[in-house]
């Protein structure tokens, strides 16, 4: 078929781990990580290196842990990540950008650009990501430590960090901070709806992870390649400690990794006119992106209905249905990411297709807010390996709050655009439950959770007022909240100050 010249496609994929642990250990900050995925990433076009390195007009950084926040880098930092990696690279990209936080910015990113090469605005753009997470932690307090710190020359686009959508000064006086707390309460908030005991949905949790070990058990770059049963996965010990209910230490998405993933999209008559074989290209068939309302106004805590709305119509823009789809990579921070998309979209959890590519975050590991990058890279793999076959990522930020989905093929169509700024206006439509900061008097506790591995060991609830059904934040003492079986809907008493909300229970 003819395909208009301005079609975006994926045409170069490239990952790279450091592992610490490795016998091939070399030390690399996050700038020479993503340096060498991009690398890899030009030399994945089977073209001319230096011709598609030169063709290169914007370098786009997701943005990674040491520089997600004003906290001082333990290991230094550059101060224009991606002009540092071009300039590894030996390129001047007339545009550098550097994203938000959020794990769903690799495919927003591919999905922005790839517009942006369809409109004409663009012909050719590098996006990739990194995080030195494991080395920066091993080496803070050593003598020996290395120094990252560079300066690059060069005009930067810096968003923002971008958190203060998920994040307020609420959530963060009342200890809800830190991905392990803030899913914890969604987790255990879906589970109050199914009614599962805690035992009996840890078990659940598991079954749905074990299968993901296998993929990693398989994939070279997994930081876990350990297959695992769900009674391991299950059962709280020495090894696999409690960090955060209801998630014991092999739930929780492993952070400590050293890791980068790139990818390149160019337009079809710019990769055909750097002789890039037709076999290397990867269409971005469907895509979506949304924001999910803020946390305490959604009805129910356990869901977060823009995912599977973003996946909806990314399969209508590349105009499939969910059976056509070969391949999964789902967002696996913690299983509630899983179980959201699944139970939203009608897709089993033991669907025979699988539901990571990858490994997920907690065995293939987490690398910041790049994971997704990953996973892209994966499932281009995956495409040109079944010509003519669909794959989906989806890929979450936040707290479940923001979500974009990329479907991927060797088949060829045209770029079409999706609808998610009409959707977007649907979910601003959305009622939001009355959210007070100080509270007093009688209530019940519709989630919690405890921070088990944090200092102080702390007690967490969402509640809802007796007199009014509004929606507040307390600490609690977790011994009270472990002294029930379920803490879930029992009655406390809420009491405010100037630092916030605590709660008792009523006996």
């Amino acid at each position: 078929m003819l395909i208009d010249p301005r079609t975006p496609v994926i045409v170069g994929v490239g990952q790279i781990s450091d592992s610490i642990d490795g016998p091939d250990y070399r030390r690399m900050s996050s700038v020479e990580l993503a340096a060498e995925a991009s690398r890899r990433a030009i030399a994945d076009t089977a073209a001319d290196l230096s011709r598609v390195a030169a063709s290169i007009e914007l370098i786009a950084g997701v943005r990674q842990f040491e520089i997600s926040g004003p906290m001082p880098a333990p290991l230094g930092r550059s101060d224009n990540y991606p002009r540092s990696v071009a300039g590894r690279l030996g390129i001047a990209p007339a545009r550098a950008v550097l994203d938000v936080v959020g794990g769903q910015g690799p495919q927003r990113l591919v999905t922005e650009f790839a517009a942006a090469i369809a409109a004409g605005r663009l012909e050719t753009a590098l996006i990739m990501g990194s995080d030195a997470i494991s080395t920066e932690r091993f080496y803070a307090r050593r003598d020996d430590k290395p120094d990252f710190t560079e300066t690059a020359i060069g005009s930067l686009e810096d968003r923002g960090f971008g958190y203060e959508m998920f994040i307020d000064e609420n959530l963060i006086e009342h200890s809800v901070i830190g991905a392990p707390t803030q899913y914890g309460l969604l987790e255990n908030a879906r589970r109050a709806r199914l009614g599962a005991g805690p035992a009996e949905y840890r078990r659940q949790m598991a079954e749905v992870f074990a299968p993901f070990t296998s993929v990693a058990a398989k994939n070279p770059l997994a930081a876990s390649p350990v297959v695992r049963t769900a009674d391991e996965l299950a059962t709280v010990g020495a090894d696999n400690r409690m960090i955060c209910d209801p998630f014991p230490r092999l739930m929780v998405a492993r952070d400590l990794v050293n890791m980068g993933a790139a990818a390149l999209v160019m337009s079809v008559s710019r990769a055909r006119e750097l002789g890039v074989p037709p076999e290397r290209m990867v269409y971005l068939r469907g895509h979506a992106d949304l924001e999910e309302q803020s946390l305490l106004e959604r009805a129910d805590l356990g869901t977060a209905p823009t995912a599977w709305t973003a996946a909806r119509e990314a399969l209508r823009v590349a105009n499939i249905g969910l059976d056509e789809v070969s391949t999964f990579d789902l967002y696996s921070c913690f299983p509630v990411a899983v179980f959201n998309f699944c139970d939203g979209i009608g897709l089993s959890t033991t669907d025979p297709r699988g539901l990571t590519v990858t490994g997920g975050l907690p065995f293939f590991g987490g690398p910041g807010n790049n994971y997704s990058m990953h996973a892209i890279a994966e499932t281009v793999g995956r495409m040109r390996e079944h010509p003519g076959a669909f794959g989906l990522v989806g890929a979450n930020g936040g707290i479940m709050s923001k979500y974009s989905v990329g479907v991927y093929s060797t088949a060829p169509a045209d770029w079409a655009a999706d609808r998610s700024a009409q959707l977007q206006q649907e979910v601003a439509l959305t009622p939001a439950v009355t959210v007070r900061r100080r509270a007093d008097g009688p209530a019940r506790i519709e989630t919690y959770t405890v921070r088990h591995a944090f200092e102080p060991r702390t007690g967490v609830v969402v509640g809802r007022s007796q007199a009014d059904g509004s929606r507040f934040l307390a600490t609690m003492a977790p011994e009270s909240l472990g002294a029930v079986d379920d803490p879930i809907g029992r009655d406390i008493i809420v009491t405010s100050s100037a630092k916030g909300n605590t709660a008792v229970m009523v006996s």
